[in-house]
């Protein structure tokens, strides 16, 4: 090893032992200046505490407290704001090990305490020494020369242990060559605190325009509060690297809205290739709570609203018969996210929860489905349930096999016969979806069909009110 290594090492190990040998400062939330949280949710957010302290010149040992519970200590960093350079951290530790009567007693385990016990009768209290020999599942007591298991009166203990706190606490070895008075700041990584988007949507009474607000839900399980903290919300899909032999934990992207059409407190700025929200307020973000601030909201969303009764691909390959009675016919409603459509605004992943008013004018719960992130000029599609009137019958009706033999080459003719009921007092469409397995084509039908895409075939098929439609098709599929 070089010789100037070595010394290097020496050195720190005596400035170390040196610390450890003073009086540790500490620093508590009075001191704290300013608080920023930025979320990447999924259990990922970065927070920048700012206070004012008093350091003493040269080593010092500093006891950081009030931070979370769930730090990543790895990503601590401790940088002086008011003198740049002039603070080193030669070394830090992480207690998160906290104050309780079992951890308490679990520290003692090998060592004594005082055992008092108060007479029932005359109320005089006698106080024995006993040595802790265990405080698995219990506890378990030396004294004298008997063992005795359970508490048998009120433990005293001589102190409490210096890695054992009641509040998470970073302890640092400091050596200070700046001025005593100091803004720091500690930077780091935390689980604990998460982000969510939630959507709520009312649709008017003929089913084609939607109002929207969007809100952001924050859960704070970190084991600290933040107060009037600087909240942001980072939108994108940030890469971490995953512990070993636990999944990939992605950040949550988020999105922006235009200033016209989000809340009034939220900005929203590019970063590198993430979006990023502020909060133009302070929040506190309590321990254990969760929070919602107001996100975006539009009005007079024009809206679509599909039935659509969606077939298998299996039946093109054999003979089957009857595939099918009262088969649900799916109920979607789909919007666009374009300014045109007053909306035009990249929309955070979350769950989109649909309304309506019924006769009286009381808003119902008429479904909610699950969205992924949705740029700008993307459309937005939620599956609210099944339909209750519009139901379908599908039968095949005839199936040939034209050709074909041992893995493939295989040709097959089939027809089917789908009656679609309606038994609502207005007229309805329904959209016809079949999936085609190879290389196939419709040979005659009694309602024209679209090619939605290589292997669907699709039919946009009227049903009068309280009738039925008969849709009637053969196909020829080869592969």
């Amino acid at each position: 090893m070089h010789p100037s290594l070595i010394a290097s090492i020496f050195l720190l190990s005596a400035m170390a032992q040196a610390i450890a040998q003073t009086e540790e400062q500490r620093s508590t939330l009075a001191d704290q200046k300013e608080v920023a949280v930025t979320i990447y949710n999924e259990n990922l957010a970065l927070i920048k505490d700012q206070r004012k302290l008093q350091l003493q010149r040269g080593a010092s040992a500093l006891a950081f407290r009030d931070v979370s519970a769930r730090m990543r200590p790895e990503t601590a960093l401790l940088r002086s704001v008011s003198a740049p350079g002039s603070l080193s951290v030669l070394e830090q530790n992480f207690d998160f090990d906290l104050l309780t009567p079992q951890k308490l007693l679990e520290k003692y385990v090998n060592r004594t305490v005082s055992i008092i016990r108060t007479n029932a009768a005359t109320g005089t209290e006698t106080t024995e020494q006993a040595q802790v020999l265990s405080a698995n599942s219990g506890v378990v007591l030396k004294i004298g020369q008997r063992i005795e298991t359970g508490i048998p009166g009120r433990i005293v203990y001589a102190d409490v242990p210096p890695n054992l706190r009641d509040r998470p606490t970073l302890v640092m070895s400091l050596d200070n060559t700046g001025n005593t008075q100091q803004d720091v700041e500690l930077s780091y990584l935390t689980g604990g605190l998460a982000w969510r988007a939630d959507y709520v949507v009312e649709l008017n009474a003929s089913d084609d325009k939607l109002d929207i607000s969007g809100w952001v839900t924050l859960t704070n399980t970190s084991g600290a509060t933040y107060r009037n903290a600087k909240l942001q919300l980072v939108a994108g899909d940030v890469n971490q690297v995953a512990p070993a032999m636990q999944g990939n934990v992605r950040a949550m992207a988020v999105a922006a809205a235009p200033a016209a059409k989000a809340s009034r407190d939220m900005a929203e700025e590019s970063l590198f290739e993430y979006h990023l929200y502020t909060l133009g307020r302070t929040t506190t973000i309590s321990e254990n709570q969760t929070k919602q601030v107001a996100l975006l909201s539009a009005t007079g969303v024009p809206a679509r609203k599909e039935l659509l009764l969606k077939g298998n691909d299996y039946y093109y390959q054999g003979s089957y018969g009857e595939l099918g009675q009262k088969i649900k016919v799916g109920v979607f409603v789909e919007f666009d996210n374009k300014e045109s459509a007053h909306l035009g605004m990249p929309l955070p992943k979350g769950i989109i929860r649909v309304y309506k008013k019924d006769g009286a004018g009381n808003a119902q719960f008429i479904g909610e489905d699950r969205v992924d992130h949705t740029p700008k000029n993307e459309k937005v599609r939620l599956k609210l349930g099944d339909a209750f009137d519009v139901t379908a019958d599908k039968k095949q009706t005839d199936f040939k096999k034209l050709g074909g033999s041992g893995k493939y080459n295989y040709v097959f003719e089939s027809a089917y016969e789908v009656l679609l009921k309606n038994a609502k007092k207005e007229a309805v469409t329904v959209t016809v979806q079949e999936p085609m397995p190879g290389d196939w084509q419709v040979l005659n039908e009694s309602h024209s069909s679209t090619k939605g895409s290589s292997n669907t075939a699709i039919w946009k098929i009227s049903v009068p009110a309280e009738g039925s439609t008969k849709l009637v098709y053969r196909s020829l599929v080869r592969y």
